[in-house]
């Protein structure tokens, strides 16, 4: 994960590649672990989410792990150009982070609890990094596909901030905004720390060590 240029700031809509008009997977495989298709339309009463988390094969595999999560997949958001290449995301000229788009059930778990994962799973205080990947691809982010994720994303994020300002750690930079499009990653890509692919591959990601206090008051609801 760590070839490419890497570059610390955003580009410009302007400034951003092209891209294409063909998507570079069209998802047409089963998830290599939970057996679901990754490409919509998923099944009535699922929602979806996105996250940004740093190198997106170790937050996919966060994610998969969750009882009542129905798909995962890895892919590009946030940023201007259409269906890019990984190269082209790692060279800071397209504006996207690498993410993950979750499929989840919201009667068998909450929004709440992948909030929690999410925040508890990489560092939120870095910036354009995470670890030893840097770049902006490896920015820190929540794409909200609703109002109410949006409201629980921001509820969250000033919950933890509290946690980590206590702890001695800056400021969240955790970019949240409503979703926009999401570009399936590659093939290979996909689940690739599962068993069947990678299951030793690298992982870059790395937490605080601190819990985030997420969906405590509504663990009832």
């Amino acid at each position: 994960m760590f070839f490419g240029r890497q570059k610390s700031t955003l580009v410009t809509p302007e400034q951003a590649l092209p891209g294409r008009d063909r998507p570079v997977f069209a998802g047409d495989s089963r998830h290599t672990v939970l057996g679901t298709s990754f490409v919509g339309p998923f099944p009535d009463g699922l929602e979806t989410a996105v996250f940004g988390l740093g190198c997106f094969w170790g937050a996919e595999r966060a994610f998969w792990r969750i009882p009542g999560v129905y798909t995962t997949a890895v892919g590009y958001a946030g940023g201007f150009t259409e269906n890019p290449t990984y190269e082209e995301v790692c060279s800071g000229l397209t504006g996207h982070t690498e993410a993950v788009l979750v499929v989840f059930d919201p009667a068998k778990v909450s929004y709440e609890t992948l909030l929690k994962a999410f925040w508890e799973g990489h560092d939120p205080t870095q910036g354009m990094r995470q670890g030893n990947d840097v770049g902006t691809q490896y920015r820190s982010a929540i794409y909200t596909t609703s109002d109410a994720q949006a409201a629980a994303a921001a509820t969250s994020r000033d919950a933890f901030a509290g946690v980590l300002a206590g702890a001695g750690f800056g400021d969240i930079t955790t970019e949240i905004a409503p979703a926009g499009p999401f570009y399936l990653a590659e093939e290979y890509h996909q689940q690739y720390l599962s068993d069947a692919k990678n299951p030793h591959g690298y992982c870059g990601l790395g937490g605080t060590g601190l819990s985030c206090p997420v969906g405590i008051a509504t663990a009832d609801s």
